[in-house]
């Protein structure tokens, strides 16, 4: 993805996940917006945004963070929004073990805390270390801790799977983190909890 792209694809982030009022924008309350609107409300705020570059960023975002309706009319952010929307997700049951990615100064909190949405509607967490480890790094020295999913969900917890494929829950609690001694791996600077 070149950098105009990047850059086109965050704009994206920012207004269909957390600020779409920031440009006029309305999003309906499955996190949709009509792609002229977003297109049309992006051009008046020195956006240079088209349909076919909208498109180009769907297909080509490494992350899956948007999806186009049906009929390619409509796009939202597939999972992450800090605004209230409801993705018509149906709670499934989760593999035995998910992974979350933060960063090493977080981990006393987050161990005796647990893990929060903070300003998003969910926690997220992957189906593999590696995800895990990169989401880690966009916050510093990073530390993969393992969750205990198929626990969680056997006590109550509700998970949902976003259409991109990362694991959504409302929090989860200290007990179901992984507390290992941390191991640093051979190829990355992170830690693994498990």
């Amino acid at each position: 993805m070149s950098d105009n792209l990047k850059q086109q694809s965050k704009f994206l982030s920012l207004v269909l996940r957390h600020e779409p009022e920031s440009i006029g924008l309305t999003l309906d309350s499955g996190g949709w917006a009509l792609l002229s609107e977003v297109i049309r409300c992006a051009n008046a705020h020195g956006q240079q945004l088209t349909q076919e570059r909208i498109e180009t960023i769907v297909l080509t975002n490494d992350k899956q963070r948007f999806a186009l309706s049906d009929d390619g009319t409509k796009i939202r952010a597939n999972q992450g929004h800090s605004v209230t929307v409801d993705l018509g997700l149906q709670p499934v049951c989760p593999p035995p073990r998910l992974f979350h990615g933060t960063a090493t100064r977080f981990l006393e909190a987050i161990l005796q805390e647990g893990l929060k949405p903070g300003s998003r509607q969910f926690v997220h967490l992957s189906s593999d270390e590696q995800t895990a480890i990169a989401v880690g790094k966009r916050h510093g020295r990073p530390v993969v801790l393992g969750i205990d999913a198929l626990a969680m969900h056997a006590e109550g917890h509700a998970f949902f799977q976003a259409d991109n494929g990362v694991w959504l829950v409302n929090a989860v609690p200290p007990k179901y983190i992984g507390k290992k001694e941390a191991a640093l791996t051979p190829e990355s600077p992170s830690q693994a909890l498990s």
